[in-house]
């Protein structure tokens, strides 16, 4: 397998294949990585951050593209990425400007699969979160409930878990973990309101 050098984006969040985040760019050293991946110098990884790590982030990332961007109030760059591969970071360096490339190696995504049964409470709790948050929905231009694969990526993006937690799911082969673990949250927490 082909290994590639990528610019690597460390953020205390997760964005996973056909996800999107908007992320603030600041200073010097950060837009000057952008410029780069712009210019096709590097392909861009988005890692979730890792404490007391060299790279500061996990192993497995994910390769992204730059979709949109525009200047913020306070002369910040915001950035849309937009998830398209998983990748395991093989080796990492930082750079004298504070940024880390590194060295990938691509993995395999999850397969999209038809959401049934009860799983389809997920698929409708997502549009619900997405409906009373808009600043989420609004990165979206379609949004595939019907892919079981698509709205597990999409609850483990957004669900308030430690990285760790999310990694666990993140490094199963498939969804099935994910969905499961998402369901009994959403029963647990209905049962709690009756």
């Amino acid at each position: 397998m082909l290994t590639q050098e990528m610019a690597l984006i460390i953020r205390d969040e997760l964005l996973l294949p056909a996800g999107r985040v908007e992320i603030r760019v600041a200073g010097p050293s950060g837009l000057s990585l952008i410029a780069e991946v712009l210019k096709g110098h590097y392909a861009l990884a988005f890692g979730m951050a890792k404490t007391d790590s060299i790279p500061p982030c996990y192993t497995i990332a994910t390769q992204c593209e730059i979709i949109d961007f525009n200047l913020l109030d306070d002369g910040c760059l915001g950035v849309v990425l937009e998830g398209q591969q998983r990748v395991k970071i093989l080796s990492a360096s930082q750079r004298k400007d504070g940024n880390w490339i590194a060295r990938t190696l691509g993995c395999h995504n999850w397969q999209q699969e038809p959401i049934k049964g009860e799983f389809e409470l997920i698929s409708a709790a997502l549009a619900q979160f997405y409906r009373v948050n808009p600043a989420l929905f609004e990165l979206y231009s379609d949004l595939h409930l019907e892919d079981a694969s698509w709205v597990s990526q999409r609850w483990l993006e957004v669900l308030p878990l430690y990285n760790r937690d999310k990694q666990v799911l993140v490094n199963q082969p498939d969804c099935h973990k994910t969905m499961d673990f998402v369901l009994e949250l959403i029963k647990s927490h209905a049962n709690h309101n009756i």
